[in-house]
């Protein structure tokens, strides 16, 4: 099925309901990494969370540290981990009076080896909880953990999103990567994405948010591709909206990254910023994101002067984030890929103009270059400058692709529609198992 039609299709906007008809079902939403300030899988299972309890649904999400933020009406169930990366201390070592079983136990030796185990610690811990509560839930729908755990009978059937494989995050990790000793690393980080291609691959039904991450499934993963249907994820639109009052503010530029990831393409923005302050020298860059002491940004920033003109902010609440960028002339997505782009559908919702490359699923949020966006090739820093100085230059466009940018989302990506894509395709999940049994 082609990204066209899957678009075009119910699951894509929330087509009319399945056998199951309109009964309310009871949804285990379960999350092994929920903080909505580090990553998108946070924002995922609160605004999903919310828009199926507003649809009539029982959803109760399972989820370990960073816990989730959830909206009134969805409760929290802690799976609790050792917490092993957590702030001041991550890589600490347990005391032996915090170990509680063999899991605490697998989950300490893997960091001590260099690797990540928080996919299959969770997934165990997750299984037994389900089995504990048969009989509970409809339906099990597990957020990109893709552990062993989750494999076999869980009392109700599984359905899997997979916003895009990590072994995408692997490969540009690799290939950033400076040193044998820096590869052997993250390979050793990364061992747990071959547990994630195998389990996904037994997967009965897997959920993705493009098209673009439908394609890479298919190839990078294995799995089949009558097995994976994309529902479009979104903005929420009432929180991510224009607000004349708050001032522009001159130059300003606003990224939402972490400094120390490759994929996010960071380096490539502040390479482009020393382009453009050569003729703009008003122009300057926020982050939104952890600053790096070290490493390919943080080494970028020094080179070219620019520490006074590269700003990293992080732990500010929703509604300041929300007016960060509404103050900025330019939203900029400078990611090498995204298997969708959160921070694009939610800057375009605020109707600021947006530059974005065309990595992965961006041109699939972001349209055509030129109609809602400036679009360019990832990773080229002199593409990337020429459309910020375009944009900076000229507020006539800056007023139209921020216009038709809040209108493409407000079209296509919402939060709402997305829930009834994901409800619809709970309900395929529990007729498949029906029959099956």
């Amino acid at each position: 099925m082609t990204a066209e039609a899957i678009e075009s299709g119910p699951l894509a906007g929330g087509g009319a309901p399945g056998t199951e008809g309109d009964r309310p079902l009871r949804i285990a939403l379960l999350t092994y990494k929920g903080n909505p300030f580090c990553g998108g899988q946070g924002v995922y299972v609160r605004h999903l969370g919310r828009e199926l309890a507003r649809l009539g649904h029982s959803v109760e999400v399972i989820g370990a540290q960073p816990y989730p933020v959830l909206d009134e009406g969805v409760p929290l169930t802690e799976l609790p981990s050792l917490d092993l990366y957590r702030q001041p201390d991550p890589f600490r070592t347990p005391k032996r009076g915090e170990y509680r079983d063999w899991i605490d136990a697998a989950e300490v030796a893997t960091m001590w080896t260099g690797g990540f185990p928080e996919p299959l610690t969770f997934s165990l811990r997750a299984r037994r909880h389900l089995l504990a509560r048969r009989g509970d839930f409809d339906v099990v729908h597990d957020n990109q953990t893709l552990g062993y755990g989750l494999l076999g009978d869980l009392g109700a059937p599984l359905v899997t999103t997979i916003h895009h494989p990590i072994t995408v995050d692997r490969r540009l990790d690799l290939a950033a990567a400076d040193s044998r000793r820096r590869r052997l690393s993250v390979r050793r980080w990364y061992a747990f994405t071959r547990m994630q291609k195998r389990v996904a691959r037994r997967l009965p039904s897997v959920l993705t948010v493009s098209g673009s991450s439908r394609a890479e499934i298919v190839e990078h993963l294995g799995v089949r591709p009558d097995r994976v249907q994309v529902v479009h994820i979104g903005a929420d639109t009432d929180l991510w909206s224009p607000d004349p009052s708050v001032a522009e503010v001159p130059g300003r530029i606003v990224t939402t990254s972490s400094a120390d990831v490759p994929l996010k393409g960071l380096v490539h923005l502040v390479e482009a910023l020393a382009k453009v302050r050569t003729e703009n020298p008003a122009a300057h860059v926020v982050v939104v994101g952890k600053r790096a002491e070290d490493g390919p940004v943080a080494q970028a920033i020094e080179r070219h002067g620019l520490q006074d003109a590269v700003e990293f902010v992080k732990g500010i609440s929703d509604a300041e984030l929300v007016d960060l960028v509404r103050s900025a002339q330019i939203s900029c997505v400078p990611s090498l890929y995204e298997g969708f782009s959160l921070p694009a559908a939610e800057a375009m919702a605020t109707g600021t103009p947006l530059v974005a490359t065309t990595g992965g699923a961006i041109p699939e949020v972001t349209g055509p270059d030129g109609e809602a966006c400036l679009a360019v090739p990832p990773g080229d820093a002199d593409a990337l400058a020429v459309a910020l100085g375009r944009l900076l230059g000229d507020a006539g466009l800056r007023a139209r692709l921020g216009a038709a940018g809040r209108q493409r989302v407000l079209d296509r990506f919402t939060w709402a529609r997305a829930a009834a894509g994901t409800a619809e395709l709970y309900r395929q999940a529990i007729a498949a198992r029906s029959a099956r049994r």
